[in-house]
């Protein structure tokens, strides 16, 4: 696949779907808002071969994910190549969960209210918990899947739902820990992401980090590479952005030690329900 073309309004990268707004654009992709034959909308994600983004492991990834069906889960339409992108057209959010906390502190100076931060993701644990079961068959297998970029920008607002969304690097587990090569995001990896590792619960830790973000409005370690180098070591994290009330819970789900996490999202997001009691 050779070099994309600059993305521009009124173009049609699908017969009919007419791009006419761009809403994002990162250092691998550029998501855009298109108008579609029956008047609808969509959200197109371009993702360029050329910036090293888009693999043919990726592809599979999203394919095998889009045949999933959970009400927490973006709903993908379709994936096709044009102009030198892979192009995945999915439903269109109002936003995502990252987007509502700056706004949040823009008005306010705070993070969001943690029961809202709860009640949000509650339902990212519900989609987690769905992916992390080894329920879902490939190749006449019984696999597990671990999304592996959980971070508040991959979950979007649909009104009060929020949906996980970008399953570019989402792995097929057959074991509870396996080998893999370090992807995501550095600032929510787990400990054993930096060491070549993947386990069943490895995005439980993102959900945490995530839960500091939103709920106290920052990361929980100041000293996070820009890369997942196999050098670093996780420290134990600041949780002083959080009541103390909610020290002991957290922790415990970015525990250095997969097993000793909580048995699902579910259980860490109640658990910190129950302590606030909301």
């Amino acid at each position: 696949m050779g070099h994309a073309v600059p993305l521009e309004i009124g173009m049609e990268p699908f017969p009919g779907h007419r791009l006419c707004e761009i809403m994002g654009r990162g250092s691998f992709a550029e998501v855009w808002k298109a108008e579609t034959p029956d008047g609808g909308t969509l959200a197109l994600k371009f993702l360029s071969p050329a910036m090293g983004k888009a693999t043919p492991a990726e592809i599979r990834s999203i394919q095998f994910v889009r045949q999933l069906d959970h009400p927490n889960l973006t709903h993908i339409e379709r994936v096709w190549c044009h102009l030198g992108y892979i192009v995945i057209a999915m439903e269109l959010a109002e936003g995502s969960l990252l987007d509502l906390l700056e706004v949040h502190q823009s008005d306010t100076g705070k993070a969001l209210p943690l029961e809202h931060v709860c009640f949000f993701l509650s339902q990212i644990a519900d989609a987690l918990d769905f992916l992390n079961a080894r329920q879902h068959k490939i190749d006449g297998r019984l696999v597990a899947v671990q999304h592996c970029d959980v971070k508040p920008s991959n979950m979007l607002l649909f009104g009060d739902t929020v949906k996980l969304c970008d399953f570019g690097i989402a792995t097929m587990m057959t074991a509870s820990i396996m080998t893999s090569k370090p992807s995501g995001t550095p600032d929510y990896a787990a400990p054993e992401v930096f060491r070549s590792r993947l386990s069943n619960r490895t995005d439980q830790y993102a959900l945490a980090v995530t839960y500091c973000q939103l709920g106290g409005g920052r990361l929980p370690f100041p000293d996070t590479p820009t890369s997942l180098l196999p050098t670093y070591t996780r420290p134990r994290p600041d949780l002083s952005m959080l009541p103390e009330r909610e020290h002991e819970v957290v922790t415990r789900a970015m525990s250095h030690m997969p097993q000793d996490r909580f048995s699902s999202c579910a259980d860490f997001i109640e658990s910190l329900a129950n302590i606030n009691v909301f």
